[in-house]
């Protein structure tokens, strides 16, 4: 695809999404027609790697592009393993829609065109592997309409300490090796997502939270005078005002105070530096703050940021870690509605107690108007583990938390086991989840969302090295699905 120029007027114009979900109400689609042209039905080879739960039947589940497809205009494009954080917009070149997806474990990130029937057509990568530099894991496309600024697809590095945050025009020239894309100001660590919050959370000000994926993980905190400001905001830290750092001194039903410290100079500074300020600081030491994002519906929704601590054990895959959750927590942070500064920390999902029989290990994170969906990532393995991979859907106002969607391995079909159960088939939640984000207001079609799927038991030889790069080495599948009659 050519580089698009587009006039700010221009963008206004779009319809666009960030990968964590926008809201629209139940029994619409934000006050327009729905869109008649987009044909719910299954688009890949691949079968459906999910399944509803009992008690939401009502889901309709469609798959839209596998690693099995060949598309039409681009029959050598392979849609990579471990797609993870992801975005949608509208193609102002056609009537149809472009998908952003990261691909981790091929530190890339793919580009599909769709038609105007959400058909996939075409496919590039405008990051690939040496251009990537470490793992992409979440992510979030910034919009004007949103954010106040992009499209800019602001995607976090996680594999260690020197990672950064790259930030990819999505409608840009491709440049998949290019390196120069990242945002020094927002930090180095081991880095799960980088999530800005609405403009309309912080009129004139680009606040942008980031999430440590690292055994002593932190809530790190960008924020700018000036709204798209990626390069000369200031770096904060997240601790409890009495500055204890120990998780699991937290418990449910409590709420602890919180204030950002300012770590001065964080432009210049490696993520080690950054670290040992950090611990300095007695920032709160989270067990892998894997995935975050924010209530939608008005601004102070927006201040309510929700996000995951996906847990670790020791070597055993029995035994927690001092001070740390082991089966995972689920945060809500409600930022001073004058003051990005400070807030109020609380846990709404709390893993630990439910041993295995609960939420496991939980990572990317959707949130809508009145409900908290999470993705888990249940491959740690952990030999208590009593399901496959969950989405949960937690109710907001009444607190309450229900296995929706899981993953369906059907490990008892011989010919289906054969294809995608072929390594760790007997591993309970051996796959995990991407991003699940809202689509409904892009397409015209309400309370539809997109899922992104690792099925790491399903690899092929034929699936090796699709960022073209010829450095990345693994060989699993991937699958999005489409899944209809979500709650908002």
């Amino acid at each position: 695809m050519k580089n698009v120029q587009l006039s700010i007027a221009a963008l206004a114009a779009l319809t666009l999404m960030v990968f964590a979900c926008k809201d629209t109400d139940d029994t619409g689609n934000g006050g327009s027609s729905i869109n008649d042209k987009i044909e719910f039905k299954n688009k890949s080879v691949n079968e459906s790697l999910v399944r509803a739960l009992p008690g939401f039947e009502d889901l309709e589940i469609y798959t839209l592009i596998s690693s099995d497809d060949v598309l039409s205009q681009s029959p050598n494009f392979i849609f990579g393993a471990q797609p993870d954080g992801a975005g949608l917009l509208k193609d102002p070149n056609s009537d149809g829609y472009v998908l952003i997806n990261n691909h981790e474990i091929h530190r890339s990130v793919s580009r599909v065109f769709l038609d105007e029937t959400f058909t996939p057509k075409k496919g590039e990568y405008i990051l690939n592997f040496e251009g990537g530099q470490w793992r992409t894991c979440s992510a979030t496309l910034a919009t004007p309409e949103e954010h106040g600024f992009g499209p800019i697809f602001l995607t976090a590095g996680e594999s260690g300490i020197e990672s950064m945050v790259h930030a990819i025009d999505p409608l840009g020239a491709s440049n998949p090796a290019d390196k120069t894309r990242v945002k020094g100001a927002l930090g180095r660590a081991s880095m799960e997502n980088a999530v800005p919050l609405p403009t309309a959370a912080y009129p004139g000000k680009t606040v942008i939270v980031i999430g440590e994926d690292d055994g002593d993980g932190q809530v790190i905190l960008y924020i700018s005078n000036t709204v798209g400001d990626l390069e000369n905001g200031k770096l904060y830290v997240m601790r409890r005002t009495n500055q204890d750092p120990v998780e699991t001194s937290m418990t449910t039903g409590q709420q602890y105070d919180v204030e950002f410290v300012e770590i001065t100079d964080a432009k210049n500074k490696t993520g080690a530096q950054l670290n040992a300020e950090y611990t300095a600081n007695k920032a709160i030491s989270f067990a892998r703050v894997e995935d975050l994002d924010y209530g939608k519906g008005n601004a102070a929704n927006n201040r309510n940021l929700y996000f995951t601590a996906t847990g670790v054990s020791q070597a055993d895959k029995v035994t927690p870690v001092p001070g740390k959750t082991m089966w995972g927590r689920v945060y809500q942070l409600t930022f001073n509605e004058g003051d990005p500064l400070k807030g109020k920390l609380s846990i709404i999902i709390e893993g630990d107690s439910q041993n295995g029989f609960g939420i496991v290990n939980p990572d990317n994170i959707c949130v809508t108007e009145n409900y908290v969906y999470t993705q888990e990532d249940g491959d740690s393995f952990y030999k208590n583990t009593q399901h496959d991979g969950y989405i949960w859907q937690y109710n907001i106002a009444t607190k309450t938390n229900v296995p929706m969607i899981t993953m369906w391995h059907r490990r008892d079909e011989l010919a289906f086991n054969a294809k995608y159960n072929t390594v760790n088939s007997a591993n309970l939640s051996s796959w995990e989840y991407g991003a699940m984000f809202d689509i409904s207001d892009i397409i015209g079609v309400p309370n539809t969302f997109l899922v992104n799927l690792h099925p790491h038991t399903w690899q092929e030889d034929k699936f090796l090295g699709p960022d073209g790069s010829g450095l990345s080495t693994n060989k699993e599948g991937g699958q999005v699905v489409i899944v209809r009659g979500v709650k908002k």
